[in-house]
């Protein structure tokens, strides 16, 4: 039975991250219920239609969840459950952050959408490392697992020169790469000020490449870049991440200016900072994903997308676009967990439906 319909009223009462942080906390008790977490227990079964391969890592689904929700760690076992064929947790530090002052998120309910202004709150590397290596030794991380690391943000105030923010994330590297089926360097938050434009100056992606690469990790890696860049900044990027046998691939940020998606709508949220994500954006995102799939599909780098998404139709037309692997988040807040099951149903009966025999076989076929 879905709980959500009746729920959802009484989250809404609450303001956004206070019911996002019941959302964490609830998670919390119930993962902790003795075998409720065993595989057994999944709600989906895998699809042979539904199975990828990105990076030479396999996915049951190329439906994930997005950065964001699980900022620390903190529900794995939970998600896992849900049928995502990945997660990704994060934004993760080397240092803990407290990130923006509230508030600092905000439904746009007309538009099934959120306006995040964050600034990337997390628990920092150590104390993540440590709450999965406790997973790890328990057995319980089986999905393919990203951690999406970024820089420390500590506050419009300060200003860390090239050495300090590099250095941050190779310590955020060297402590999470053991539990990481892929690393996402986070290169563009759009809601810090020093983490939105430093890697603009795109040399220094590859002074940070380098000093990852010098590691010998294990686990590939992925860019999450600014959708806002120019043709130029794309083409020294992926220039970069080709000199790089790590890079497996390139996803696009939050935008920290894209508003016109709002329409009619822009001018009454005008005085907010942050950026737009969920339905609003989608249209433009696959506008996005087709254009850099362009850019990119002759090379080995796939593409991880995100943003609107809230249905199989929406994963079939992100794909489409170019996308090897897709990622929700916003539409749990409006439509509940057993939207994953849902779409992930949906999208297997449309490939036997078409006659497709496996879901890669859709990724860049309407990318213009």
């Amino acid at each position: 039975m879905n709980f959500y319909p009746w729920l959802r009223p009484l989250l809404f009462r609450m303001d956004s991250e206070s019911a996002h942080r019941i959302a964490i906390l609830s998670g919390q008790l119930l993962q902790s219920i003795p075998g409720l977490m065993r595989p057994e227990n999944q709600i989906v079964a895998p699809n042979p239609r539904l199975t990828t391969n990105v990076g030479g890592i396999p996915f049951e689904t190329p439906l994930g969840l997005a950065a964001g929700f699980d900022k620390s760690g903190q529900v794995i076992p939970l998600m896992q459950s849900l049928g995502f064929g990945h997660l990704e947790i994060g934004s993760i530090s080397s240092r803990p952050s407290l990130g923006n002052p509230r508030p600092r998120l905000w439904r746009m309910i007309d538009h099934r959408g959120v306006l995040v202004h964050y600034g990337l709150p997390n628990d920092g590397a150590e104390h993540v490392a440590a709450r999965l290596a406790k997973l790890q030794t328990r057995g319980i991380l089986r999905k393919p697992l990203g951690i999406n690391l970024v820089n420390t943000n500590d506050g419009p105030s300060v200003t860390p020169d090239s050495g300090a923010v590099i250095a941050d994330y190779v310590q955020s590297a060297t402590l999470l790469a053991p539990f990481a089926s892929y690393l996402m360097l986070n290169l563009s938050c759009p809601n810090t000020v020093d983490g939105r434009g430093f890697f603009e100056t795109t040399g220094r992606i590859g002074e940070l490449l380098q000093r990852i690469e010098k590691l010998s990790l294990n686990p590939p890696l992925l860019l999450k870049v600014s959708p806002d860049w120019d043709d130029h900044q794309f083409d020294q990027l992926i220039e970069t991440a080709l000199e790089s046998p790590s890079v497996a691939g390139l996803m696009l940020n939050l935008s920290a200016k894209q508003r016109d998606v709002l329409g009619s709508a822009q001018s009454r949220w005008s005085n907010y900072p942050g950026a737009v994500a969920g339905a609003p954006i989608k249209a433009w995102m696959n506008e996005r994903t087709a254009w850099l799939y362009q850019k990119t599909k002759s090379t080995r780098l796939r593409l991880l997308s995100a943003g609107g998404i809230e249905s199989a139709n929406d994963v079939w037309q992100r794909m489409e676009s170019g996308a090897s692997l897709v990622q929700l988040y916003t539409a749990l807040i409006y439509e509940g967990p057993r939207l994953v099951r849902q779409i992930n149903r949906l999208l297997a009966s449309r490939l036997e439906k078409e006659g497709v025999n496996n879901v890669a076989d859709i990724v860049g076929t309407n990318a213009g």
